[in-house]
């Protein structure tokens, strides 16, 4: 298994591990050989690391993977790739996969923007899922925001025409620097309001993070742009 390139300028995320138990060690050395994606410079072939043909959606950042779980159980027609830079969210992934004998989910160790940059064939997915990334609320952390505008034009490079981008987060400001980014990229368009994507935000498994943020009464914005060209 291997470990994300280190040679960023500016990182969106802080490796805050926190302690990795004994089943999540063991399900990172028994199981990644099952689910696991290495890293590399080579563009991933879906067809032979899933064995199958199918739609792909690119998750990134998935905590404990629960909300992934529930959303590949529910879709079984669709592929999914998810990249998580922390551990023990890792192993709490593969363990879910393995019981709920769960086969359309491959787990990456990685930046989620180097591993797009690097291995994500262009004009190649159906979707990707960022939901509740870190806000880096204080002002003078906002350029550490993964979602800026080089971010966001890679992303729409690896979409197919038609793919979708879905955002959601508890931070209102978050919010609107979303829309202010991706409303000014050319060949994305907002759908949020449109009824085939009203559905799909509805029934969205929800993260820890969205969670606690409804104990806490915070709104939740989510948010749908599409790729036109």
């Amino acid at each position: 298994m291997s470990e994300p390139d280190k040679r960023r300028s500016i990182r969106s995320f802080v490796r805050r591990e926190g302690r990795i138990t004994p089943a999540q060690q063991r399900a990172l050395k028994d199981l990644w050989p099952r689910y696991g994606v290495e890293t590399s410079d080579v563009p991933l072939d879906y067809a032979v690391i899933f064995g199958r043909r199918a739609p792909v959606i690119l998750e990134i950042g998935f905590g404990n993977g629960d909300a992934l779980v529930a959303e590949a159980a529910a879709h079984p027609e669709y592929n999914y790739i998810g990249v998580e830079v922390h551990r023990p969210g890792i192993g709490n992934l593969l363990r879910n996969l393995e019981s709920l004998e769960i086969s359309n989910v491959r787990v990456m160790l990685a930046d989620a923007k180097e591993v797009l940059a690097a291995q994500i064939p262009e004009a190649s997915l159906s979707g990707v899922h960022l939901f509740f990334p870190d806000p880096w609320p204080k002002k003078r952390h906002h350029k550490r925001r993964l979602v800026q505008p080089d971010f966001t034009v890679l992303v729409m490079r690896k979409l197919v025409p038609g793919g979708y981008i879905h955002f959601a987060t508890d931070w209102k400001d978050y919010a609107e620097h979303m829309v202010s980014v991706l409303s000014r990229i050319p060949g994305l368009v907002e759908v949020s309001g449109l009824d085939e994507f009203k559905a799909m935000m509805a029934s969205r498994g929800q993260t820890r993070y969205e969670q606690r943020g409804r104990k806490l009464g915070n709104q939740i914005w989510d948010l749908v742009f599409q790729r036109t060209i």
